[in-house]
């Protein structure tokens, strides 16, 4: 169990798998007046930066878990940098079934809605996980701009224009789903290219590097495509943010 190894390419060096930048993740944990020993559960993961950073600066503890041995490891090793992993601890698993061991005060799924197959889902997901009062926390594209034609949404990554909602129709679903949004930090544009440029070096350094790989042609393809469609449509149609929420 584990993600293709294009997934570990792409994201190389990068700390927040997501168009968030340090300065946006801080501002949430912020904005979220986390108090200190407070118990998170953050599905999928990634490379731990939520729960490291927030356990420095909040004094959180909690458990994170993603599928990708290669992110879980990152995630260990930042832990051990920071000097939280006594707070903090990482498990390899499929996000979706894992059970934790007690309920906790926020549960966070930023950026991996699959899980629990689009944002209602998840939700579900999420609350078991919760104890009562407890807060969600959902990370979620949506549209900017209307798509005006199919060659935008698949330029987006979406397999139909409804697979996202626009703003304040997400804003609406949590509503519909039983849920108070009490806050939320959205990406912008400059996030969004900062998050996607770096994959484009990521790829070059490592197609310099591995030039004979069985994957080299399939990621050159990619670089190739992926900074036009970029600017020519995710940049201008589609939106990211993380929402916090309170169930009803």
């Amino acid at each position: 169990m584990d993600l293709p190894r294009s997934f570990t390419i792409r994201e190389g060096d990068l700390r927040i798998l997501n168009p968030f930048d340090d300065a946006k993740l801080a501002t949430l944990g912020r904005a979220l007046k986390l108090r200190p020993g407070a118990s998170i559960l953050d599905l999928c993961s990634g490379k731990g930066e939520l729960l490291c950073t927030w356990a420095r600066d909040h004094g959180v503890t909690g458990t994170g878990v993603d599928i990708s041995t290669a992110f879980t490891a990152a995630a260990r090793a930042r832990a051990a940098e920071l000097g939280v992993a006594d707070r903090v601890r990482f498990v390899h698993g499929d996000a979706a079934t894992h059970v934790p061991e007690q309920r906790v005060d926020l549960a966070a799924c930023v950026g991996a809605t699959w899980i629990g197959g689009g944002v209602p889902g998840t939700l579900e997901i999420l609350e078991r996980a919760l104890r009562p009062g407890g807060m969600a926390l959902v990370g979620e594209p949506y549209w900017r701009l209307d798509p005006p034609d199919e060659e935008t949404v698949a330029g987006c990554h979406a397999r139909s224009r409804d697979e996202f909602r626009d703003l304040p129709g997400l804003v609406e679903l949590f509503g519909e789903c039983g849920w108070d949004l009490v806050e939320m930090v959205l990406a912008d544009q400059d996030s969004w290219d900062r998050y996607a440029a770096a994959h484009w070096l990521n790829l070059r350094r490592w197609l310099d590097a591995n030039p004979d790989d069985e994957l080299a042609g399939e990621l050159r393809r990619e670089l190739t495509d992926d900074p036009l469609r970029h600017v020519r449509y995710q940049r201008e149609h589609l939106g990211w943010g993380v929402f916090a929420l309170l169930r009803r």
